[in-house]
Order: structure tokens, then C-alpha cells, then sequence
């Protein structure tokens, strides 16, 4: 089994986790057997998620919503690009990610690296000498 790491999380996402803890916990009284309680994501049984059945959910979800399909992985390079281009620095982002050497987040998001230059250009230039 993995590592076990604690991950910041958005207050939405938060929010999001605690209904669901709401509903599984409902679900779970209602059941005649619940098999595994540490569990967060689960069948109606309590039993873990095949990864078949939780990838075909998550492509329908992805239909009903009228976006192109991707595969899940592709959501932890997004992140890694949406926090990169808000400036979070690549250490932070190797922590959050779980890589074990900087080198790795940034071989692999370097891309994003253009945008965020020149962002800090834009920076430097309005810290000296304004908002010309």
C-alpha cells in the first residue's frame, strides 16, 4: 500500500467530502452489511470501488457535463498546471503531487513555466517602475 500524505484541501472540496460523509453514513445504516468503514468512496456495500466501474462513471460524468473525454490521470496534470500558473512555487507543487524530487515537477510542467516568467516579468516591471 502507499504513503500516506496529508493534502491541503480547497474549502469547496471540503464541503463536498463532509455532504458526502453525510450520505455514506446514511447509506450505511440503511445496509445490511457494510464492509469496510474507513472507506470513503465505495460501492453500496461498502466494499471498494473496481477501478472499471469507477473510470466508467467518471467518463459519464464527464459526457453529462459536455467535455471532451480524458483519462483520470490527466486531471492531476491539470492541477499541476493550474497551481503552477498561479504562481504556488514548484516545491509546494512537488509536495502536493508527491514527487520525491523537484526535478520530476519540473521536467514535467516546465511547459507552463512561459506564462508564469512572464507573469513575474510583468511583476518586476510594475515593482520598479510602476504601472507604465
Amino acid at each position: 500500500m502507499g504513503q500516506t500524505r496529508t493534502l491541503p484541501l480547497p474549502e469547496s472540496v471540503r464541503t463536498a467530502l463532509l455532504r458526502h460523509r453525510e450520505r455514506q453514513a446514511a447509506e450505511r445504516l440503511d445496509a445490511d452489511a457494510w464492509a469496510d468503514p474507513a472507506l470513503v468512496f465505495t460501492t453500496r456495500a461498502g466494499t471498494p470501488i473496481h477501478p472499471r466501474n469507477d473510470y466508467r462513471s467518471f467518463r459519464e460524468l464527464i459526457r453529462q457535463a459536455g467535455l471532451r473525454q480524458v483519462r483520470i490521470h490527466d486531471l492531476r496534470h491539470t492541477a499541476a498546471s493550474v497551481l503552477i500558473a498561479q504562481g504556488v512555487p514548484a516545491r509546494v507543487v512537488m509536495e502536493i503531487l508527491g514527487h520525491s524530487q523537484i526535478s520530476v515537477t519540473l521536467n514535467t510542467y516546465g511547459h507552463v513555466a512561459p506564462e508564469v516568467s512572464r507573469e513575474a516579468a510583468d511583476r518586476v516591471n510594475a515593482a520598479l517602475w510602476g504601472d507604465r
